[in-house]
């Protein structure tokens, strides 16, 4: 039995898992998606395949796990910025704006990059329930704002969000002006923004 370095084995285990997820991004980040497999990891981390598959059954598994980690802390950004905001407009623009900025730190790189990654069915439930999260506050604004069809029009947005977030990443010299075209976009449509709107994203979207 390997030695235990915390007052529980739960403690223990919960240390592992942590130290096993942050070698996975770093290798994700350093190596990128295709490298990811559980021997890949266990060699990383100094454990052997077994002492891996305590904590992951497969590379489905693991990948959930990467992404499920990020989420509390990404939906808890996601929420602060819609209650900081005042009108519908307004919470429409930080929503694009705070998902945008976490999609494109380093720290949810891996998360970020996995989330399209091919995975079983059951594996892409438990991302799919989590993703859930980070939608339910704009819902919620939309639905309070008298917007038809609210869910569907927040997944609408998220694809702009996702659209952009692949953008910045590939043109990171152009992440500013394709923030303010998303923000522009989920939220003037076509038309053109107020000129006050314009002089904020200018802005705040540097």
């Amino acid at each position: 039995m390997p030695r235990i370095s915390e007052p529980t084995v739960a403690e223990h285990r919960a240390r592992r898992l942590r130290t096993l997820l942050d070698a996975a991004r770093a290798l994700v980040a350093e190596e990128g998606i295709e490298a990811l497999s559980l021997a890949a990891l266990a060699r990383r981390a100094g454990l052997s395949r077994p002492g891996l598959y305590e904590y992951f059954r497969s590379k489905d598994d693991l990948v959930a796990a990467i992404v499920e980690a990020e989420l509390p802390r990404w939906a808890s950004l996601v929420r602060g910025s819609l209650e900081e905001s005042g009108d519908l407009t307004g919470k429409v623009e930080s929503y694009v704006r705070t998902q945008l900025e976490v999609m494109t730190d380093g720290r949810h790189a891996a998360a970020v990059a996995l989330v399209d990654h091919v995975l079983a069915e059951p594996a892409r439930a438990r991302i799919r329930d989590g993703h859930a999260q980070l939608l339910s506050p704009l819902v919620t604004a939309l639905a309070e704002g008298g917007v038809p069809e609210p869910l569907l029009r927040a997944e609408l947005i998220q694809g702009i969000v996702d659209a952009a977030a692949r953008l910045a990443q590939d043109r990171p010299a152009q992440a500013g002006a394709i923030v303010r075209a998303a923000v522009a976009q989920a939220v003037h449509g076509l038309a053109a923004p107020p000129a006050e709107d314009g002089a904020a994203g200018g802005r705040r979207g540097a």
